[in-house]
């Protein structure tokens, strides 16, 4: 088949950056229009996108390459460029819809904010930043691109700069980020040092460790392999490195959809599918991977049934999820995390946004002052509900196909790891019936004056929200397992359909389980309170406080690092800069001496030679005593 959109695939993040550049430019002389510049961006970046997937549909399309020289050094030569498979074009479309989506949904949310150009410059940048690393043919352009949508995310966190927290959490995610981001960067430069003509490109990488070759040793590979699951961990949130994602919520909440949907925190699923075939081989890393993305589902879970801000519980539901798709890879299986990750940015990126609009409505984001709202709010209300089910994986919706494909990999791969991952589906339909009957059932428990006004949505925000239901409801139909399309046009192979009874009944058992308890606790008595909650207080500070993973790190971490700080700043003030002003100082002095000294009194001169001479007579007298 002949390659005509694939070859214009830079254009894709070409779009979004000219609008950043237009918008940084012009400044907020632009106000509104701005925000209209950048839309009109991520909507061409999207029609491209949405060309290049429907022309590598039918499978028959090659792999296209772009590549430039970028520097050249003796013999050492560094390329930069593009390349279009069908894992780079299915990212394209759902990074560049949920972006599209999120500029639209931003244009209603944001439009009583001064520094509105200023939002959507950012966001630009984010999208076309994001977009480079989709496309990127190699790590050092990945590389590059993935540190831009850590500067982003630092500038769209702490947008609103004067809350303390916003700075706080902006700081916090920039950081520990930067843990992971190391990682990775002694990965690609111990691949620079060990591959075959120092090649970073993901061809060569294939070349090299799906052939089994003796190029780099196991122990190496290992640690290679580890090293960039480090960098995912940071991106993706998994614990350890999870506790920036939560605090990420002091951004706008389009800024929430964007990042916990399909852009920064996919950033480290794609990372491991894209260099997969070196985790491949080694075992003992791919067993890392399945092991901490399975302990992040089940304890992000956990935590999200205690947490009473709207976007936290959306945030932990993030890390979870995201720890589903790294125990689908640790298990084997790219094309179910690649699965979830499709089907998550829709309904996770339509709870977010549900969540905004309730936000936008009443001006809180503390669940215990909410109540009652689906009686104001009935589209924001049905779109919550279809990405709340999407989420605890009820069929037909998305996430109970891509959920079972999750749980079925696990299954081939241990029982322990499908068994963790069915409490984890317990436990997320468990919070999310929680969430979605305190906020639209019952009475109203806050401000009285605040729900009166709640009203809903103007319809630039809410027709966002349906696109995104109707995608939650019916995207999971791409990968059935009657029929396995996604699966095998990702991988090229024809994938074997199936279904495991066992899996299904399992995985829809404990949604509904949970999905009950949530509505005899929180819809049930939602005006009388929740007494299993009362009784199990001790339990629930402890999952409040997220099992005090961050008073653990300020002890550990946070204030010795400080105090080291204060204390070399107190050395270099002290001694260094003291030694440096000792210097200057006294050459000062000299001169004001000196100055003194030659002020053209001859008898100054002649007491200054007698007193040179005696001490010249001296030292040399006094030779024979030294």
């Amino acid at each position: 088949m002949d390659i005509t959109f694939a070859q214009y695939a830079w254009f894709a993040p070409l779009f979004p950056l000219a609008a950043f550049a237009i918008l940084t430019a012009m400044g907020r002389g632009l106000g509104r229009a701005g925000a209209w510049v950048a839309t009109a961006a991520s909507l061409l970046s999207f029609l491209l996108s949405l060309l290049i997937a429907i022309e590598r549909l039918g499978g028959t399309a090659e792999d296209y390459t772009g590549r430039i020289e970028w520097l050249r050094a003796g013999s050492i030569m560094l390329h930069a460029g593009y390349e279009v498979t069908n894992l780079t074009s299915l990212m394209l479309v759902i990074v560049t819809f949920v972006a599209l989506l999120v500029n639209l949904y931003s244009i209603g949310y944001m439009k009583d904010d001064e520094r509105i150009s200023v939002f959507f410059g950012y966001v630009a940048l984010f999208t076309a930043s994001m977009l480079g690393l989709v496309l990127a043919d190699n790590l050092l352009t990945l590389y590059i691109c993935w540190e831009l949508v850590g500067v982003c995310s630092f500038l769209l966190i702490g947008f609103w700069f004067r809350k303390p927290e916003a700075r706080a959490a902006a700081k916090k995610a920039f950081i520990v980020t930067r843990i992971g981001d190391l990682g990775l960067l002694l990965a690609i430069l111990l691949l620079y040092w060990n591959m075959p003509n120092h090649a970073l490109d993901f061809t060569s990488l294939y070349n090299v460790f799906h052939s089994q070759s003796d190029t780099l040793s196991a122990s190496l590979t290992t640690l290679i392999a580890l090293l960039i699951f480090l960098g995912a961990v940071g991106k993706s949130g998994q614990f350890p490195l999870h506790v920036w994602l939560p605090d990420a919520m002091e951004g706008p909440t389009p800024i929430s959809a964007l990042i916990h949907a399909a852009t920064m925190v996919a950033a480290g699923v794609y990372l491991v599918v894209r260099t997969f075939d070196i985790f491949e081989a080694s075992q003992a890393a791919l067993a890392a991977v399945a092991i901490v993305g399975a302990f992040t589902a089940i304890f992000a879970a956990v935590i999200g049934l205690a947490q009473n801000d709207i976007k936290r519980v959306l945030a932990y539901s993030t890390v979870s999820q995201l720890g589903y798709m790294m125990l689908a890879l640790g298990a084997g299986s790219t094309a179910a995390a690649t699965f979830h990750l499709f089907t998550h940015a829709f309904f996770k990126a339509l709870l977010f946004l549900a969540a905004g609009s309730v936000i936008h409505a009443i001006h809180t984001q503390d669940i215990r002052e909410m109540g009652g709202l689906g009686r104001r709010m009935k589209i924001t209300a049905w779109t919550f509900g279809i990405g709340a089910l999407a989420l605890s994986g009820i069929p037909p919706f998305s996430g109970f196909w891509s959920k079972d494909a999750v749980l079925a990999a696990a299954l081939d791969e241990s029982p322990w790891l499908f068994a963790v991952g069915v409490v984890a589906a317990f436990f997320t339909a468990l919070y999310m019936a929680r969430l979605f009957f305190l906020v639209f059932f019952g009475a109203p428990r806050g401000d009285a004056k605040a729900y009166a006004h709640a009203k809903k949505s103007p319809a630039v925000m809410t027709v966002p929200l349906v696109i995104l239901a109707v995608l939650a409801l019916l995207a999971g139909f791409v990968e059935t397992p009657w029929n396995e399309w996604l699966g095998s046009w990702l991988s090229g192979e024809e994938e074997e359909g199936g279904i495991n009874g066992l899996v299904v009944i399992a995985s829809v058992g404990a949604s509904l389980l949970g999905l009950y308890l949530g509505w005899l606790f929180y819809g049930r008595r939602s005006s009388s309170g929740n007494p299993a909650a009362e009784k199990a207080s001790g339990l629930r500070r402890i999952l409040e406080r997220k099992f005090y993973v961050d008073e653990l790190y300020e002890l550990a971490f946070v204030r010795p690092l400080a105090a080291l700080g204060r204390g070399l700043d107190a050395f270099d003030r002290v001694v260094v800069d003291g030694a440096v002003r000792l210097a200057g100082r006294s050459v000062q002095a000299a001169g004001k001496l000196n100055t003194r000294l030659l002020n053209g009194q001859i008898q100054a001169y002649a007491l200054c030679a007698l007193l040179g001479a005696v001490l010249l007579i001296l030292a040399i007298a006094g030779r024979r005593f030294w």
